[in-house]
């Protein structure tokens, strides 16, 4: 890894950044007003590293849902990955050793500034596509801690907060049908 790639992976990932600091705050403040500590909020971003789930995993911890019906709404809460991630496999067959991090890694935000790469030299280089899924991983577990630390720190009301990754998917919907003319994907979603 040289300090060249660093730099570039990092100014490609700065929206990601801004918006994963955010979410991830609003992921450690529900985790820790679910009546968990700050090590559950590192460990699950650590671990499962997938926002959706992370938050619908709150409320399974905090109602005692089976272990089994966890894994079942994990698998259909993500499956969305397995598809698009079939369009990287190429690439991700060409990273060796980085090959389980990289699919381990694959989220929504990743995939979208992968593609936005394709084509281009930046997404020839292993360490670059290494670097932005490591970074945005970072991001996710930076914002997760800082908001668990907040939650525990500062006392107030935090209802609707788990609202947040709701209205994220309710605003990129909504650019997205102002973006295209063509709303028919839209209507079959």
């Amino acid at each position: 890894m040289n300090l060249v790639n660093i730099k570039k992976a990092f100014i490609l990932t700065i929206p990601v950044l801004l918006g994963y600091i955010f979410l991830g705050i609003g992921f450690g403040i529900l985790i820790v007003k679910s009546g968990f500590d700050i090590f559950t909020a590192f460990i699950s971003s650590t671990t499962i590293y997938a926002g959706s789930m992370q938050y619908a995993l709150a409320g399974f911890l905090k109602e005692n849902i089976s272990l089994i019906s966890i894994v079942a709404m994990t698998f259909f809460i993500n499956s969305r990955h397995m598809f698009y991630g079939l369009s990287l496999l190429e690439r991700y067959n060409q990273m060796g050793k980085l090959k389980p991090y990289m699919i381990f890694s694959l989220t929504d935000e990743t995939y979208a500034l992968m593609c936005s790469l394709k084509g281009k030299e930046d997404y020839e280089s292993n360490s670059i596509l290494f670097l932005i899924s490591f970074f945005n991983q970072i991001y996710w577990i930076i914002g997760g801690v800082l908001g668990s630390l907040i939650g525990t720190l500062i006392q107030f009301d935090s209802r609707g907060i788990e609202f947040v990754m709701t209205a994220l998917f309710v605003t990129i919907v909504i650019d997205q049908y102002r973006a295209y003319k063509d709303h028919v994907p839209f209507y079959l979603g």
